[in-house]
This record gives C-alpha cells, structure tokens and sequence, in this order.
C-alpha cells in the first residue's frame, strides 16, 4: 500500500472551478487530500471505481460519532457544512438504523406518487414557458399566464434559472411536501446560504436555527391539519409502530426539500449550458436522433450537480486505491470528479457526448444510499429540456460561457445565474 502521497502531495483547496480542481485531484490518488473551508482536512475520493467501492464498503460509516477531529474537539460549532455531519436523518445513518428511516420514508415516497406528479410537472413546465414567452415574470401555476405558443419571447436578456430552472423543481417539491407558497422562497434562501461554503461562522449558526426552526413550523402546522403530502405521510408513519422522532421529521424534511429542488436546478441548469455550448449536441436531440434521456445521463455524468458530498469516516484503517485512509478520517464522495475520470470513461470523459452511451454514473450515489428522488428528478430535467427547446429553438447564451459564476459551494455544482436570449 502506498502511504508515501500523505505527506508528499499537499492537501487541494477545493475552489469555485469543481472541474479545474479535479483534474488535479484525480492524478493525485484515487483518494486526494483535501483542505474543506476553515482548513479541515479529508479525503476526496475522486475516481469512479474507488468511489463506486466506499459508497458500499461498511467500513466507511455515516454516522458523525466516527470523525475523530470532530469528537476531540478541533471542528468548530460554526462551521460551514456541519448541517451535512448533523442532520438526523438518511443521510448520517447506517446499519438497522438507517434501513428504519429509509423505510419510513420509502412507505410515504412511493413510485406511484412520484409517477402521479407527470400530468402537474407539465402543466407547471407550459406555465412557466408561457410567461417567459409573453416576456411575464409571473409565477408559474397562475391563471392566465398566456396561452400556449402565444406571445412574443422577451427580446432582452432572460435569468433561466431564476425564471425556469428555479421555481418548476421548487413547486414541485413543495407541493409534494405540502410547504406553502408563502414559505418556499424562505426555505430556498436559507438552503442556499446552508450549501455555501463562504459562510462565516456565527451567520452559519443563526441560519441553521431558523431553517430548522422554519421547517418545525411547518410539521406542526401538518400535525393541526393533515394534508395529501408527504410531509402528513411521514407524521402519520411516525406515530405508527416505528415512529420517527422530531428531530428525524425535521431532518428528513430538510433533507427532501433541499435534495428535491437544488440538485434538479442544478442539474437543468447544467444541462442547458452544455447544449448552447455544445451546438452539435443540441442538433441530434432536436431532430429526434437521441432521446432526452440522454441529455440528462450524460450531464448527470459530465457536470453533476452535486460536486464533492459530506461526509463518510473510516472506522478502520482502509486502502482505497493504493492510498490509507485511517480509521477516525472523513472523506467526501465526489461525484462531480468521478463522472469525468478517464480511466472509467475513456480519454474523451471530459469531452460532453450524449451518444457516448454510457449509463453508470454515480450521481445519484450507490448502494444502500442511492438517491429516492432519482426517478422524479430525471422526470423533471426530460420534461423542462424537451419542452423549453421545443418552444423556443432558438435560445442561446447571452454571455460567454466563461462568464457564468458558479457557485461558492463544495456541496452544489452549479451556476448562480443563467442569462439567455430565448429569440
């Protein structure tokens, strides 16, 4: 086992370009020293092989009670991702513990309510289309938000993922949780701050309180008066046999709400961006010689919307790829890194290609934690894609591709505007 790169290669500090800094943690290991804000060190495990190993090894645990750094003492309170460490739920479980909240979630999130979503996901995708194309920044949802077709499309400049990309994932979580309209745009300003890795610590602290404090609010006022949504669902299973606490209802919404519109806003963001930079792509879909389908795996795997993801620990000395990670050391799953790793993908896996015809990405993880909201997610990204370019054919970007920001997270690959010309 190779030990010499825990000293010899110093520790990234993961940046703004997730991409540029891959390249480099990739030729590092298969496992790359990393420095996460505030100077903490992990481990990033950046090929697609090792990567697809720990995410089904037991001995890479969940739970937060296995970073050492964290029990001695040596991770601030404030720190900018310790919601990801904390959070009681899925997501910082393993074992019986996490098949318990799996399964209470899998009996409220079942497929057939996700496939009952399609009819609304449309109507949602043509209202949206509809008030972008009469130049309107109404809401999608609203009467009258102009006729199908109608209108003329803005001429000026248009933020997609403020006026698209934003509110149809948004609505369609939110009802599905049953969060009201008045509390959405709240909740989204609170995720973003808590998915920012520039926040400083006591802002931090004071943005968990009220998230979890906001959330809280919104399970009591279900328990008043339940609804047809999952959060009702996910009350009413707890009070039935195995029972999930208030700490683990709130969790499990914060989980949700944050999984089920940031990643699919990311990930119908990035999808765009490749297409209007790819116009070669763009061609094959938009004569029907490859299904949208294929847009959104191939962005899945190109430009994932989640970059590096916290946290597994080692609860022993482990190789991972020739590296040791010893047992108390944390590591992020760094989905966005191994979608690009040539040796899984070929000397072209940077290259974005939608007849590359390779399927197995990681984006939605593997294992016992693959994502649940997989299959909504790619109903989403294939209704808004096929629909958007249907309707307005000749978008473009209305900047150079270099000048889109992206965002100041570890967690979230995306960008943080998405200016367009949709004539």
């Amino acid at each position: 086992m190779d030990t010499a790169n825990r000293s010899s290669v110093p520790a990234c500090p993961l940046g703004h370009d997730q991409h540029a800094d891959n390249v480099l943690l990739r030729e590092a290991g298969a496992a790359a020293p990393v420095k996460l804000p505030g100077e903490v060190p992990a481990w990033a495990i950046v090929r697609h092989d090792a990567l697809q190993a720990v995410l089904s090894d037991p001995r890479f645990a969940k739970s937060h009670e296995h970073w050492a750094a964290l029990g001695e003492g040596r991770i601030p309170a404030g720190w900018p991702l310790m919601t990801f460490i904390v959070n009681k739920g899925m997501t910082t479980a393993d074992g019986d513990e996490h098949r318990r909240l799996r399964a209470l979630v899998t009996q409220a999130f079942t497929p057939r309510r996700v496939a009952a979503l399609r009819p609304r996901i449309e109507h949602l995708t043509e209202d949206l289309l509809d008030a972008l194309a009469a130049g309107e920044a109404g809401a999608a949802g609203s009467a009258g938000a102009g006729a199908a077709g109608g209108g003329a499309a803005a001429a000026g400049p248009v933020d997609l993922r403020a006026r698209y990309a934003y509110p149809l994932p948004m609505h369609v979580i939110s009802e599905l949780l049953g969060v009201p309209e008045d509390r959405r745009d709240e909740l989204h300003r609170l995720c973003e701050i808590l998915v920012s890795s520039e926040t400083a610590p006591d802002d931090a602290i004071a943005n968990v309180r009220a998230l979890h404090a906001a959330l809280a609010e919104i399970i009591e006022s279900k328990r008043r008066a339940p609804g047809d949504d999952l959060t009702s669902a996910l009350i009413e299973a707890r009070e039935e046999g195995d029972r999930l606490s208030e700490e683990e209802l709130v969790g499990t919404l914060l989980l949700m709400f944050l999984a089920g519109h940031a990643t699919t806003l990311n990930l119908i963001c990035n999808a765009v961006r490749a297409l209007l930079t790819h116009p070669a792509q763009l061609a094959l879909v938009a004569a029907g010689r490859m299904p949208w389908s294929a847009v959104v795996e191939e962005t899945l795997r190109w430009d994932s919307p989640v970059g590096h993801f916290p946290m597994r620990y080692a609860t022993e000395d482990t190789d991972v790829g020739g590296t040791l990670v010893r047992k108390g050391e944390p590591v992020l799953a760094s989905y966005a890194a191994a979608g690009r790793d040539p040796r899984k993908y070929g000397p072209d896996a940077g290259s974005f290609d939608i007849a590359r015809g390779v399927t197995r990405h990681l984006s939605f993880g593997f294992g016992a934690h693959f994502c649940l909201g997989a299959g909504l997610a790619r109903m989403e990204a294939e209704t808004a894609l096929a629909r958007l370019f249907a309707r307005f054919p000749g978008i473009r970007l209305a900047v150079p591709p270099e000048a889109l920001e992206r965002l100041p997270s570890v967690v979230s690959n995306g960008i943080c505007s998405l200016p367009v010309l949709l004539r």
